[in-house]
């Protein structure tokens, strides 16, 4: 490893980390090492990682120094959260600052910080078109991320701002997939109308990262964003209809009707798929296919994603 430049992947048990981590582990002549930082070593996880040659790391994102010491003597770090963890946007931003001083203080040559749109600069407090929630966001687990950019940039760090987008595996892990309707059909329900949703294989995020680290300084100090498709719930759905085998249709809900599903964090979701779709032509612009393939090669599209997962889909 002595040779290699250690990139420390927060999340690496994770989903975006975790990508990067195997991607690194997986290209053994690409210069790169990966240390895997996480709260649990002994984890199945973290244990797999290790036994391909991952350096397996102790760290908590609530903890500076356990994150100054992470990052000591390492090239660059991937920084992420996890706001499904724990529903806290204050909590969000106060981890970006944890990681930020922490990698000010390693001197790191390279930072990739997952991120995604402060939606409160298109939609203020004070726009009705969308509720406030927890007082002071409009979709909180986008806008402490967006509002985290400024820490890393105003501290002067060598930062690639990686703009995000929706996952496919949400559709297997997050409860998005076809349900059954009152007539027994399945049907895919967003609250999009016939706007487009950019979004990625999770793996691919990963993927994405490392071609980013491996260009070198390219991208530092801007600002990039990532997709595998950009696809209407229609499209979306008829990909669906012909991998399974079974007729799934479009259901588009009013955003309301949406926020009001009840389950955690619907309200959220609500939000952030009416800032998609209303700032559509932006948010789609920002994520460029063409961007994505040139930094991962491999990048899959829905129907490739499909092909791989299509098994692993619940239909409820």
């Amino acid at each position: 490893m002595a040779d290699k430049r250690i990139i420390a992947v927060v999340g690496a048990t994770g989903a975006q980390g975790g990508g990067l981590a195997r991607a690194i582990l997986a290209d053994p002549a690409g210069g790169f090492a990966a240390r895997a930082l996480t709260r649990k070593p002994d984890s199945d996880k973290a244990q797999a990682l290790a036994q391909q040659g991952a350096e397996v790391v102790a760290a908590d994102l609530d903890d500076t120094e356990s994150l100054k010491r992470a990052f000591a003597g390492a090239y660059g770090a991937f920084c992420v959260t996890n706001y499904w963890e724990h529903f806290s946007p204050e909590k969000e931003l106060a981890q970006a600052a944890n990681m930020a001083q922490a990698a000010k203080a390693a001197g790191l040559k390279h930072v990739i910080w997952s991120t995604l749109e402060d939606t409160r600069k298109w939609v203020p407090l004070s726009d009705n078109r969308m509720p406030t929630l927890m007082g002071k966001y409009k979709v909180p687990h986008f806008d402490a991320k967006g509002e985290a950019d400024d820490l890393f940039v105003k501290m002067g760090l060598p930062v690639t701002l990686l703009i995000t987008s929706f996952y496919w595996d949400n559709l297997i892990f997050f409860g998005m997939g076809p349900k059954k309707g009152p007539d027994g059909k399945l049907a895919l329900t967003f609250p999009m109308d016939d706007k487009k949703l950019p979004a990625i294989a999770v793996e691919d995020i990963g993927k994405c990262a490392y071609g980013i680290f491996k260009r070198g300084a390219e991208f530092i100090g801007k600002k990039v964003g990532i997709a595998g498709g950009h696809l209407t719930g229609t499209q979306m759905a008829a990909a669906m209809s012909k991998a399974l085998g079974k007729e799934i249709r479009y259901n588009a809900v009013p955003p309301d009707v949406y926020r009001k599903f009840g389950f955690p964090g619907a309200d959220d979701l609500g939000n952030m798929f009416q800032f998609k779709r209303d700032f559509n032509e932006y948010y789609c612009g920002a994520r460029s296919l063409e961007f994505s393939r040139s930094v991962n090669p491999e990048l899959q599209n829905f129907e490739t994603w499909l092909a791989r997962n299509k098994n692993r889909i619940p239909l409820e």
